[in-house]
């Protein structure tokens, strides 16, 4: 398998071959949760509820990605600066101190939330009839904890050695058969919202056992070993960077429990369901951004490590200027065809008119995203815990959650003051973020060594 070679070939060509098959590993990975709310949504006489019940789980699977992300996205950029350094075995040891720690925590994370599944989604507020559908849901969709945080916490790692092809059919091969098994668990075998649980299991379990393949395999020259002990010092440094990602997740979930409640009692079960249709776009929507940061990110933290920095310099200038273009790009083609989204989540004709409006206000600033995740991604690339943090904080816990209940209450906007709290903590915490990196990053470009 070809793999990108950090040491040769232009920032923008380095950029675009780690990008691209991310890119098309992040679409892969919508399939795990965007196919199971669109088989869902169309369930006979109850997909509109369903598909609120399982808006509601979101929190719970946010928790879990964060924590995935926390010793996956932040130990990479660790190992490709070691990896930049040429410092191979501390790449080895932050690679396998990683994987010890996506397994403890997956364990703790399964256990406690199978405890207190009912109590956890009442508390996200809901209802006797949506509890039917999401508990259930939920405590099947944990036995695959351990299976999601390995192959998804452990992928940035195979992409950092420049292998993101094999990441990228590592998802491939969980998310393909999950499109599979749908249609057969949730209507052939008649197990409804259960059966798209079973069908994200199955596919969580192949896809961990295509990525352990790999990382066990002689090919790979930074081997998973059982027999190497954990290093605590490696573990503070990936759970210290791991915040920001940590942060920016459980800021997600504490923001979707905040919407879903205030929807609740503004609009009721019908805004709850819009709200999960507007999730759903926005993670498709965010894919290929999500992917462009990424992708620079094994670049900018190479580069760095190996004290290039003009290398570093165009690396941030290409990410910064591709992510402006396609946010622009989408917000036009969203604000153009609003239906076009929504229809792939539901048929029902009075929650599609619900979500309109609501849609235009939600992505009304999208481009701002682009600064917002151009600025998280330089900070946790160059190894700035402090500004990665802050500013994962920032856009979610100082604007969006006071904003969520301000704009409904206090401005009397109702619904639509839910769904307009976003854009314009795009605006301002875009802007804030790429401003600060601009201003403490660049400057500091005459304290890179030059290693080459």
């Amino acid at each position: 398998m070809k793999k990108v070679d950090f040491d040769n070939g232009t920032i923008t060509q380095n950029i675009v071959q780690t990008a691209l098959p991310m890119l098309a590993a992040q679409i892969i990975s919508l399939l795990y949760s965007v196919v199971d709310r669109i088989y869902i949504g169309r369930i006979d006489s109850c997909g509109t509820t369903a598909l609120g019940a399982i808006g509601l789980c979101f929190p719970i699977v946010i928790l879990i990605g964060g924590f995935t992300n926390m010793f996956g996205l932040g130990g990479a950029p660790l190992f490709s600066i070691a990896l930049g350094k040429n410092e191979k075995k501390k790449a080895g040891r932050i690679l396998n101190t990683a994987l010890r720690l996506e397994i403890i925590s997956g364990v703790i994370l399964m256990i406690i939330c199978e405890l207190f599944v009912p109590q956890i989604l009442s508390v996200f507020g809901a209802t006797a009839d949506e509890l039917y559908f999401s508990v259930p849901y939920v405590r099947i969709y944990l036995v695959g904890t351990i299976f999601i945080m390995i192959s998804t916490g452990m992928n940035p790692y195979i992409n950092a050695q420049g292998y993101s092809t094999i990441g990228m059919i590592s998802v491939l091969a969980g998310a393909l058969s999950n499109l599979a098994l749908d249609p057969i668990f949730i209507f052939l075998l008649g197990l409804g919202v259960n059966g798209a649980a079973i069908a994200t299991v199955i596919s969580q379990l192949l896809s961990m056992l295509f990525v352990l393949k790999f990382l066990l395999g002689s090919k790979n020259e930074y081997k998973i070993l059982f027999e190497r002990p954990f290093s605590l010092p490696h573990a503070k440094e990936i759970i210290s960077l791991g915040l920001s990602p940590f942060v920016m997740q459980c800021t997600n979930s504490m923001v979707s429990v905040v919407c879903n409640n205030v929807l609740m009692n503004v609009g009721g079960t019908l805004y709850v369901s819009v709200m999960t249709i507007i999730s759903s776009v926005r993670q498709i929507l965010d894919t290929p951004i999500l992917a462009i940061a990424e992708g620079a990110s094994p670049t900018i933290s190479y580069n760095y490590g190996a004290g290039r920095q003009k290398k570093v310099q165009n690396a941030i200038a290409v990410t910064a200027v591709t992510a402006i273009v396609y946010t622009g790009l989408m917000w036009i083609f969203i604000e153009k065809l609003p239906l076009l989204f929504i229809k792939i989540f539901s048929d029902d004709a009075v929650l599609q008119q619900a979500a309109l409006r609501p849609l235009h206000l939600y992505f009304f600033a999208f481009v701002f995203q682009a600064f917002q995740y151009c600025g998280q991604t330089v900070f946790k690339a160059l190894n700035k815990k402090k500004q990665a943090i802050f500013f994962s904080l920032f856009r979610k816990v100082i604007l969006v959650i006071p904003l969520t209940y301000l704009l409904p209450y206090a401005f009397k906007m109702g619904t639509d003051g839910v769904f307009a709290a976003e854009p314009v903590s795009n605006v301002i915490g875009g802007l804030a973020c790429f401003t600060t990196m601009v201003v403490t990053v660049f400057p500091r470009r005459h304290r890179f060594r030059n290693r080459r």
